[in-house]
């Protein structure tokens, strides 16, 4: 498929005529990440995964803008028929969420674990984004300096360390070649894509309050608590959002608890 750039972005279909569901993956994946969730839902639902830019067979990276993705998902809308339901995990979700709020012909979105920090009661939102923004501006600097010199292990262990990860699992994905592959979108995916700049500002809550789509706010249940707590703020700002908690599951669901829940969301049963 060829973005709005001329761009080719390389994408896959799972499944036949029934409504399509595009599946955006979080950072440091391409879309074999979502393969099996994609086989899940093909029976009824037509799943598309695909490489984001500059990941997998994809191009694009060095005229990465957040608007370049958003542009290279309306694309896809467009080969998916017109319109489609989204689902974005991670990082992923926070792009489908800045698409929601751009206007792309979205017919249902469901947001899976977007990385935002939860609003803490007594506190101005606006300051402690500031804040925030400024941690992660730094840290963004740091991995940037680390690829640069090559020491793509040392770059994916500086992004997830501050996660809570468990370290074991920190060494395994930072030496992992397909991992590595990717870890030059890092500067742009998360830190781009979920900083306060890109929402020109505004809170992660006063974004989705203006996205009017019916929505699905998903977490896990043994997943981190500040991604329960944020996932409840923003399925609470929206008009037609709902949170929904799938117990047992982490950052990561497993794929046949979360097919049959995206499943009945994209068709209303």
């Amino acid at each position: 498929m060829t973005s709005a750039d001329g761009t080719l972005v390389a994408y896959q279909r799972f499944g036949g005529d029934g409504p399509p569901l595009i599946l955006i993956t979080a950072a440091l994946s391409d879309r074999t990440a979502s393969t099996e969730l994609a086989e899940q839902l093909a029976p009824e639902l037509s799943a598309i995964t695909y490489d984001r830019r500059g990941r997998g067979g994809s191009g694009g990276l060095g005229d990465w803008t957040l608007q370049r993705e958003i542009e290279d998902l309306a694309a896809l809308i467009e080969e998916a028929g017109g319109n489609a339901a989204v689902y974005g995990h991670s990082s992923g979700a926070a792009l489908a969420l800045h698409a929601a709020a751009a206007g792309l012909p979205i017919t249902k979105l469901i947001l899976h674990e977007p990385p935002f920090t939860p609003a803490q009661e007594g506190q101005d939102p606006h300051e402690s984004q500031a804040a925030e923004e400024r941690a992660g501006r730094e840290e963004a600097e740091t991995i940037r300096a680390l690829l640069a010199q090559g020491r793509k292990a040392e770059a994916i262990a500086a992004f997830l360390a501050p996660t809570g990860m468990p370290q074991e699992m920190v060494e395994h994905m930072s030496n992992d070649p397909a991992v590595q592959a990717v870890a030059h979108t890092l500067p742009h995916d998360p830190y781009e894509v979920v900083s306060a700049a890109s929402r020109g500002g505004a809170t992660p809550a006063e974004q989705a309050a203006a996205v009017s789509i019916p929505t699905l706010l998903l977490c896990g249940g043994d997943s981190f608590p500040w991604m329960i707590e944020s996932a409840a703020q923003l399925a609470a700002a929206m008009p037609d959002g709902r949170h929904h908690v799938m117990p047992g599951q982490h950052h990561v669901a497993a794929p046949e608890v979360l097919g049959p829940l995206l499943t009945r969301f994209v068709l209303g049963t």
